[in-house]
């Protein structure tokens, strides 16, 4: 899922060194942290748990966040600092222009109704009640009427592919379905945020593949804004427009998933992403080249001849007006149609060509050139040629990474 920045990302959540620490005198563990004292000698010295040391981090509007790392990072702490199910030790959390912790109990409990919402990895789901009065459940505290909130909820089901479903017992249902109830439930509020704490870890993999693809889809029609906790590398890496990698509280690293697995920050992220497949997280604006020169379908056949002898190359994608991809081709046919002095292209062009868009996994792409006689362009979703990649460029790209490793 490719998150597409506007020139100026609006803020939406702003983190600004956020502490909690658990036990007798916690601001005792903030003075050891900030002195350099280490998590475990704080422990051993005080019995003081430090879950969280020194966050900051922004998360813009419609983005998809994902906090990830091993077990006892702080992860899911600092998710549930975010709506203040656990409060924070000192820091600040601005969502939007308020900061939170200034609020009173009973904005508390408005900002947790209406503004977030929150799937758990175990689905919460009340096991008394019918699927759609489980998904009712926030509007029912709400004091919304029957009638209004029903509809909301029956809205917020079919959003997940539930519809039918309504008058369902949880105990009717299978993982994934349940997860949905829960996913729904958060949408019927309508939040502008939703926080996911290991969401979908409790399923099985197929499963759990499958509620990824629905979330990018939702996200894709919703645009919401989501904080997702995962110990799970390669989910956060399909899920995250951006993402933070935890350690001991901290947070080592933010950035894309191309940031963090071409440039590590340190050996710590290093190792922690040494053993991705490549060729799921690369895509292909990440290995395609320039496609130039190119050669308009109304030229003929001595110009492509004259720019593939002045370029050295064997073949010459063909466009019209703002670079939209008619076909291609290919030296052998360019030779002959000179020879027989044709003046246009088009009985050599050959149109039928496989093409990617930008944001295509190497994993699918691989196949597709394995075979092919012709370059693989890469278009934007108006067809219009963006560059194109060869075998080459392919294994270049998974070499190059595999090598860094052992290089540093």
């Amino acid at each position: 899922m490719e998150y597409c920045e506007e020139a100026t990302p609006e803020i939406l959540i702003r983190v600004n060194h956020l502490f909690k620490v658990f036990g007798n005198d916690p601001e005792r563990g903030i003075e050891l942290l900030r002195a350099g004292t280490t998590k475990q000698e704080i422990y051993e010295k005080t019995s003081l748990i430090v879950a969280l040391d020194d966050v900051s981090f922004e998360v813009m509007k419609g983005e998809t966040f994902v906090l990830m790392g091993l077990s006892g990072c702080g992860k899911s702490t600092l998710l549930r600092c975010l709506n203040l199910l656990v409060e924070p030790t000192a820091g600040e959390i601005y969502i939007g222009d308020r900061e939170i912790a200034g609020m009173s109990d009973e904005e508390i409990r408005e900002f947790r109704r209406t503004s977030i919402g929150m799937v758990f990895q175990n689905f919460a789901l009340l096991p008394y009640r019918s699927v759609i009065d489980n998904v009712a459940f926030g509007l029912e505290i709400q004091g919304m009427p029957l009638a209004e909130r029903h509809e909301k909820a029956r809205a917020a089901l079919d959003l997940v592919g539930l519809a039918g479903y309504e008058t369902s017992m949880p105990d009717q249902l299978s993982g994934g379905m349940k997860q949905r109830v829960g996913l729904a439930r958060a949408l019927a509020s309508d939040a502008e945020i939703l926080l996911m704490d290991e969401a979908f870890s409790a399923l099985d993999p197929l499963i759990r593949r499958d509620m990824q693809d629905e979330l990018i889809d939702l996200q894709q029609r919703l645009n919401k804004t989501i904080i997702f906790v995962s110990h799970d590398l390669d989910e956060a890496l399909k899920l995250g427009n951006r993402i933070a990698l935890m350690k001991d509280g901290k947070i080592i690293q933010v950035g894309t998933a191309e940031d963090i697995l071409m440039n590590p920050e340190n050996e710590y992220v290093e190792r922690f992403v040494a053993d991705v497949d490549m060729t799921k997280v690369l895509t292909a604006k990440d290995v395609m080249k320039k496609a130039d020169p190119v050669i308009f379908c109304k030229s003929g056949p001595h110009l492509a001849a004259r720019l593939m002898k002045e370029y050295g190359i064997s073949s010459l994608f063909v466009v019209s007006q703002h670079r939209v991809l008619r076909g291609i081709v290919m030296l052998d046919d360019v030779v002959e149609a000179v020879k027989k002095d044709r003046k246009t292209l088009q009985e050599i062009t050959i149109q039928d060509i496989p093409c990617v868009r930008p944001d295509t996994p190497i994993s699918e792409i691989i196949p597709m050139i394995a075979d092919s006689r012709y370059p693989l362009p890469v278009v934007d979703e108006d067809a219009r040629l963006q560059g194109f990649i060869m075998r080459g460029s392919v294994l270049l790209a998974l070499a190059r990474k595999e090598s860094e490793p052992s290089a540093a």
